[in-house]
């Protein structure tokens, strides 16, 4: 019998009353177990408190340290949990949600996802659990400290040539992203070093501050807010339903970016989108980021240049608008994935059997936002990757499900080529970062060129 010790991990943005039912059931599986179960019991929703159960912890003296991700949290305390107990064994287990169709309740997936790439570039190994409720075997392995991530090993990228590469490559050489604050605490996966990515690609970052953007949107002449409030219109239903100051707040943004693209020759936005646009500005940028890509003018959230890069990277290799998303759901019996984000996919991508919809933010409570369900087909999804510190071309190819929306705001459900039983572990062992470019269409050969023009080995989930 060992001496687990728990870390129970949560936010109050999310549905506190359902992650409490889901923490009682992991707890009863736990104390099953017949290991002895200590340290607290309670949803941990910040730093203070998740620093006294270190304390608390460290008098108890585990043999493994149990992270219960029962919602999504950024990769700080996960961190600072692994820095307080550098030789005491690390475990997560985060618990998915079902698919009806309303908010992501949890996203206890994409907190796996953000600490495993964390822990991956700190060099920390780490067991691992996605499942509710979990298999007996499964767990009593976790316990024992099996189920350890391992590092995949890129491999060179074929040397095949591809017609459209070289072009390709060279359109986004010298392109300039318009870096609008900075990336959120615990977002390991969004950090970027200006001397690497100009060494990869000769991209170079310009630093905004956010308060520029709101001071820029403030001052847009209502003329200019009215002609995008029009182009809404043209493919949204439900705008009238929705705040009309917050909503005037995020069409301004549009307006806002447009300029700011104008004046500096920017071909990409990472944007710092939550919580400043909403605590401090009051309208959200989710909108305006759907018709930004749409004009395949990429734009990627939480201030995530990688993000950026990687859509620039995929729009050049197929013409298309990109969609980037969160990978917040697999599930092994379904063979299938969910990819989602707020409500940001371009129009294009909607479901034409189902209308898109105007909407608010499902924790800040704000528009403008995108609701539909992605529509069926070939897709490729693509990440410039930094996961254990090495630079790579992570590459998917999938299919989009003729399905009902997952969750709100934009999402689709996805096969990939190789079982999700195999893309499962490959996300966690890869330690990828939480968000990758997608887009309709068929497009691996020309991008398998492209990395090897940009000197990038290629792992294929």
């Amino acid at each position: 019998m060992s001496r687990i010790g728990l870390l129970p991990l949560g936010r109050p943005t999310f549905d506190v009353a359902f992650a409490e039912e889901k923490l009682a059931g992991m707890l009863s599986a736990l104390d099953a177990s017949g290991h002895e179960i200590v340290g607290p019991r309670s949803l941990l929703f910040d730093a203070d408190a998740t620093k006294a159960a270190f304390r608390e912890l460290q008098s108890a003296e585990p043999d493994l340290l149990l992270i219960l991700q029962v919602t999504f949290t950024d990769a700080s305390m996960t961190i600072a949990a692994a820095n307080t107990f550098p030789t005491t064994p690390l475990a997560i287990w985060a618990v998915p949600e079902p698919r009806l169709g309303g908010r992501l309740r949890l996203n206890a997936f994409c907190g796996l996802n953000l600490a495993s790439h964390a822990l991956g570039r700190s060099g920390r190994r780490f067991g691992w659990l996605y499942a509710d409720p979990p298999a007996q075997e499964d767990l009593a392995l976790l316990l024992n400290g099996g189920r350890q991530a391992g590092e995949l090993v890129p491999v060179a990228a074929p040397t095949t040539a591809h017609p459209d590469s070289q072009a390709a490559v060279a359109r986004v050489r010298g392109s300039k992203i318009a870096r609008v604050g900075a990336h959120p605490d615990g977002f390991d996966t969004c950090a970027y070093d200006d001397a690497v990515l100009a060494d990869l690609a000769d991209v170079t970052v310009h630093p905004f501050e956010l308060s520029d953007l709101f001071e820029r949107a403030k001052t847009v002449a209502p003329a200019r807010t009215a002609e995008v409030r029009a182009l809404a219109d043209t493919t949204l239903t439900g705008l009238d339903d929705v705040n009309a100051e917050e909503l005037d707040r995020s069409l301004r943004l549009k307006v806002a970016l447009d300029d700011l693209r104008a004046e500096g020759g920017f071909s990409a936005f990472a944007l710092r989108c939550w919580p400043e646009t909403f605590t401090e500005y009051g309208g959200a940028i989710c909108g305006p980021v759907s018709m930004m890509g749409e004009a395949k003018i990429p734009c990627a959230c939480e201030a995530d240049v990688y993000g950026a890069l990687s859509q620039m990277i995929l729009q050049e290799a197929s013409s298309a608008p990109i969609f980037l998303v969160d990978l917040v759901d697999m599930d092994v019996e379904d063979n299938s994935g969910v990819v989602w984000h707020c409500g940001q996919a371009p129009i294009s991508m909607r479901d034409p059997k189902v209308a898109a919809t105007a909407t608010i933010h499902t924790n800040r409570k704000m528009p403008l936002l995108y609701e539909f369900p992605l529509k069926p087909g070939r897709a490729t999804l693509m990440r410039i990757s930094q996961a254990h510190g090495k630079p790579r071309m992570v590459l998917a190819g999938a299919e989009v499900l003729e399905r009902d929306m997952a969750f709100t705001g934009t999402s689709g459900v996805v096969r990939f080529d190789r079982s999700a039983a195999q893309v499962l572990p490959d996300i966690i062992d890869s330690g990828l970062e939480h968000h990758m470019a997608l887009v309709y269409g068929e497009h691996r050969p020309v991008l398998r060129a492209m990395a090897t023009e940009l000197g990038l080995p290629l792992l294929e989930l």
